[in-house]
């Protein structure tokens, strides 16, 4: 099956690339004309393979297999298992290559670099016409104007500009939601960020 790779048995006649066997080659296929197959009962979503369905009507059934054995936190997909647990290590293995920070997410990474390490401030606010590096850093600084706290209590009247501000509150009010804690001293944290601070201050 390995050899299949190299050769050309099972090799796509639109790109070139070849695979292992022909369900690989079949899934691969799909890319090319767009076919989607396996289609969700519940919405119409369709997907390219049966896989994918499976994970995405975990999000009308609520099923979440994933689970964390520090925290009470459950996931529908392994890999946000795997992300979620470097809250709790503190690894934060994508690394800045112009600094030396480093974060939990190739996310985090790419909004550090078009915030601190770009000139480029595609977002800009209609009131004040001052400019930002992110959507969400220009919707949140539009707030500051209008005065607008879109994040509401489900528990009381409390309203939020931002959603971990909402977070925090419900933790500490309700105590909705789950705590952080740092796998070294046991200490809580309703943010993440917060704990990756904390978890680096062990490390020094």
């Amino acid at each position: 099956m390995h050899v299949n790779i190299h050769g050309s048995k099972y090799k796509c006649c639109e790109c070139g690339k070849c695979f292992r066997g022909k369900g690989n080659l079949t899934r691969h296929r799909r890319m090319h004309s767009g076919e989607k197959p396996f289609e969700c009962s519940l919405c119409g979503k369709r997907f390219t393979e049966a896989g994918s369905l499976t994970v995405h009507s975990r999000i009308h059934s609520g099923d979440k297999p994933h689970k964390c054995h520090l925290c009470d936190k459950a996931f529908n997909q392994s890999v946000h298992l795997n992300r979620h647990m470097r809250i709790h290590t503190g690894d934060t293995p994508y690394k800045c290559s112009l600094c030396d920070k480093s974060f939990s997410t190739s996310t985090y990474l790419k909004e550090h670099g078009r915030r601190m390490h770009s000139n480029v401030r595609p977002h800009s606010c209609s009131y004040c016409g001052k400019q930002f590096a992110t959507i969400g850093d220009a919707k949140c600084h539009v707030r500051v104007h209008t005065g607008a706290k879109p994040f509401s209590c489900r528990h009381c009247s409390e309203c939020f500009g931002r959603l971990r501000q909402l977070k925090t509150h419900l933790l500490k009010t309700h105590d909705e939601g789950t705590w952080l804690t740092c796998h070294i001293c046991q200490k809580k944290f309703s943010l993440k960020k917060t704990l990756i601070r904390h978890i680096q201050r062990h490390e020094v």
